[in-house]
């Protein structure tokens, strides 16, 4: 069964990690209620929701992608770049461990889950601010023996490679060329979006979830043949953060 494992906002999101946007003001009260109605749209799309409680000491513990990484096999737990982070992963651990085996990025590597777009059997891996050589390097050892190839993509201009490129499916990928290396991608068809901050989607079984922020390029997915569902998700994006970001969804 589709499972989507979520956390609600903490009190203290205002205080989340930035590197590429300014600070401005998060309205709390609006991240929930968005993040409520993300829940509610996984549930529609015929996700099992697991809604784990706010960590009020985690200000970007909402965004589950990060910490860990879960192929059909084993859940990788990351070891974030970010150092605020990193003591958001006991609690997903012990979300996850029922369903994978778990399996543990030690130090000095670095990996977060924003960094990793799998395509079928293929993990492009941003090499970015958050994710280092190591870390790929400990992830590729993790998972070729199941049967999985780790690609590195040289990221630059964002946060992650998901916020510069997310897979919609049909060989397809949306995509920001100017803050990543498409160079890996060379067999995939790519889709530049009209909006800078606009590739990071959600596929959920045959729909794609995009923000209502940015209707160019959700324009662009329905010319092209996907299925679209838009989100609000203004306060997330304050947050430098995007629709991938705040679940972790897997064949339970």
């Amino acid at each position: 069964m589709l499972t989507a494992i979520t956390r609600k906002p903490s009190p203290a999101l205002a205080r989340c990690e930035l590197e590429f946007l300014p600070r401005v003001a998060i309205d709390l009260a609006k991240a929930i209620e968005q993040h409520r109605r993300y829940e509610d749209c996984l549930a529609e799309l015929g996700a099992r929701v697991i809604s784990l409680p706010a960590e009020e000491h985690f200000p970007d513990s909402m965004f589950v992608e990060d910490p860990a990484v879960v192929l059909d096999e084993i859940a990788v737990m990351t070891r974030p770049g970010a150092a605020s982070r990193r003591g958001e992963a006991p609690a997903l651990a012990r979300a996850l461990q029922p369903f994978r085996e778990l399996k543990w990025i030690a130090e000095p590597a670095t990996l977060e889950g924003g960094d990793v777009m799998r395509i079928g059997r293929t993990l492009y891996v941003g090499a970015s601010r958050r994710t280092n050589a190591a870390g790929i390097a400990q992830l590729k050892q993790f998972v070729e023996p199941l049967g999985y190839s780790v690609v590195a993509v040289p990221v630059a201009g964002c946060l992650h490679l998901k916020s510069a490129c997310c897979y919609a499916g049909e060989a397809t990928v949306l995509a920001n060329r100017a803050w990543f290396d498409a160079t890996p991608l060379h067999s995939l068809r790519i889709l530049d979006v009209p909006e800078s901050s606009g590739a990071n989607v959600l596929r959920v079984g045959e729909t794609l979830l995009a923000p209502l922020q940015f209707p160019q390029t959700r324009a662009l997915l329905e010319t092209s043949g996907f299925r679209v569902r838009t989100l609000d998700i203004s306060e997330a994006l304050k947050a430098e953060a995007a629709l991938t970001c705040s679940s972790l969804l897997f064949d339970a």
